[in-house]
């Protein structure tokens, strides 16, 4: 394995200058036998966060897996850039082919929760030694990971964006990551924390607890309380929270959700209200369209069933009753349907 070598390259701006605010932070290479390699496996609108702020760092070596050819291409042509929340222009590698792939120390998991099981087990032989990560949005995600790797960690993550063009993502949104191990099959606590620590130099802030399952927990319920709102009446999250006839049942899915979490023992690190309230200040994520409003508007499947149906299953099988999030479930299910069938 490469020494892990502390530390982030000085960066400039387009000009050659002193790095000041607002411009664009740009690395281009990679030393070597340094380091380490992690690859993003899904690079959509969160995976390229990951991908361009992490290609910043000297000593991480980043590759890039996804399907989508004209953002690879484009990529590999031009380099990704971030903007908005961020102003980055990095130069990761990127594939559509998972066997090019070389052998990883980590992966980080940013796909729709329901590509997971194929996307890993695609790209699973790059990590016969090392540890994968997910970052996605619902519950289940891990499980589908263990399936086909050794050492798997539970994350969750608040920065978010959407894919503007191929090679572009617009930052929306920023926010800290958590990291734990995944119980039946964990990582090792001194793997999580040298990605924690990458993550973080990189200028994406995580954390390492013993148990994720809290962090986990309580971003399920805000999305599960928030984004099929946001679907189902087109309004960001901001003007959702405004009105107080949406916000009344915002607040009627939180509390089944907790009632779930508090069945399986599971102690929310924070509470979701919070986390709403203050997503919805104008200077936060008032104007963020959710990923299931910007799935809805491509007409692309949603992820509403490991975010409402997971709680729903998983009250089903504790004995806690979910109506407002079986009702919220099948009003999506049925506006996917209106463009499939």
């Amino acid at each position: 394995m490469r020494s892990f070598a502390a530390g982030r390259r000085a960066t400039c701006d387009r000009n050659g200058q002193d790095p000041v605010p607002g411009t664009y932070r740009v690395h281009t290479w990679h030393v070597p036998g340094t380091g380490v390699r992690v690859c993003i496996v899904g690079c959509g609108a969160v995976g390229s966060l990951f991908a361009a702020n992490l290609a910043l760092l000297d000593d991480v070596e980043v590759w890039g897996y996804d399907l989508n050819r004209e953002h690879v291409d484009a990529i590999n042509r031009d380099g990704l850039r971030l903007s908005g929340a961020g102003e980055v222009h990095a130069r990761p590698r990127a594939t559509v082919d998972a066997q090019e792939v070389p052998s990883c120390e980590f992966g980080i998991v940013a796909t729709k929760a329901m590509h997971t099981d194929a996307a890993v087990a695609a790209t699973a032989h790059a990590f016969v030694e090392g540890s994968v990560a997910s970052v996605q949005n619902g519950i289940g995600n891990e499980e589908a990971i263990a399936e086909h790797v050794e050492r798997v960690i539970r994350g969750t993550t608040f920065p978010a964006g959407k894919l503007l063009e191929p090679g572009h993502v617009q930052w929306d949104v920023k926010g800290d990551t958590t990291f734990g191990p995944f119980e039946p099959r964990p990582a090792p606590m001194e793997q999580i924390e040298r990605l924690a620590d990458a993550c973080t130099r990189a200028g994406l802030p995580t954390h390492v607890v013993a148990d994720a399952r809290g962090p986990q927990w309580r971003k399920l319920i805000f999305n599960a309380a928030t984004n099929p709102l946001g679907a189902l009446t087109r309004l960001t999250h901001g003007r959702v929270c405004e009105r107080p006839d949406l916000r009344a049942l915002v607040t009627k899915l939180v509390d089944e959700g907790k009632a779930v979490a508090a069945a399986q023992g599971i102690e929310l690190d924070a509470d979701p209200e919070d986390l709403i309230n203050h997503a919805a200040r104008k200077e936060v994520a008032y104007d963020h369209k959710a990923s299931m409003l910007q799935d809805v508007e491509a007409r692309r499947a949603t992820e509403v069933d490991f975010l409402n149906g997971g709680i729903v299953r998983f009250g089903g099988d504790h004995g806690v009753p979910t109506p407002a999030n079986q009702a919220v479930w099948a009003l999506v299910k049925g506006l996917e349907a209106s463009w499939t069938s």
